[in-house]
């Protein structure tokens, strides 16, 4: 392959997305400081994903670790971007970390989002997240971690 033929090839096309696809998001906390793992900040992470359909954004399953967020997102492209979503996400914590008196800054710049492109997909990294306490040591079963749930049931489409 020559610089020429890589020139022409195009790395990712907006068009072969499904509108509003699910985004599986992580986001990790400054240094990987150990600052979400906590029931105040479960709460308000809750609290902030029950009031997203209003602004255009739908939490499905998600787990809150002691250093990152896993989170699988839709969102209505006419209301709001995910980069601005996560930018809202973060804020809230944020908010809820400085009432503790935790001390900023709480979360590293930028997030990793994978779109999601069959239910295949969307069943693997939804086990891979309910699980993901357990290979932390953080319990000996999934079951057993608290920070974890599902606010809307998302359903992958590939149309």
């Amino acid at each position: 392959m020559t610089p020429d033929d890589r020139k022409k090839r195009l790395h990712r096309l907006e068009l072969i997305y499904v509108r509003s696809p699910i985004y599986f998001v992580t986001t990790s906390t400054f240094h990987r400081r150990k600052l979400l793992a906590s029931e105040a900040t479960h709460d308000a992470l809750v609290e902030f994903a029950v009031q997203g359909p209003t602004h255009g954004a739908w939490v499905g399953n998600y787990v809150l670790m002691p250093d990152h967020l896993h989170a699988f997102v839709t969102t209505d492209d006419q209301k709001i971007t995910l980069s601005v979503w996560m930018k809202s996400l973060k804020n809230s914590i944020s908010k809820n970390l400085r009432r503790k008196r935790v001390v900023a800054p709480h979360w590293q710049r930028t997030f990793f989002d994978h779109v999601l492109r069959s239910n295949e997909s969307y069943s693997e990294k939804r086990n891979y997240v309910r699980e993901n306490p357990v290979p932390a040591g953080l319990v000996k079963t999934a079951v057993e971690w608290p920070f974890m749930g599902e606010i809307f049931r998302l359903e992958c489409r590939s149309d």
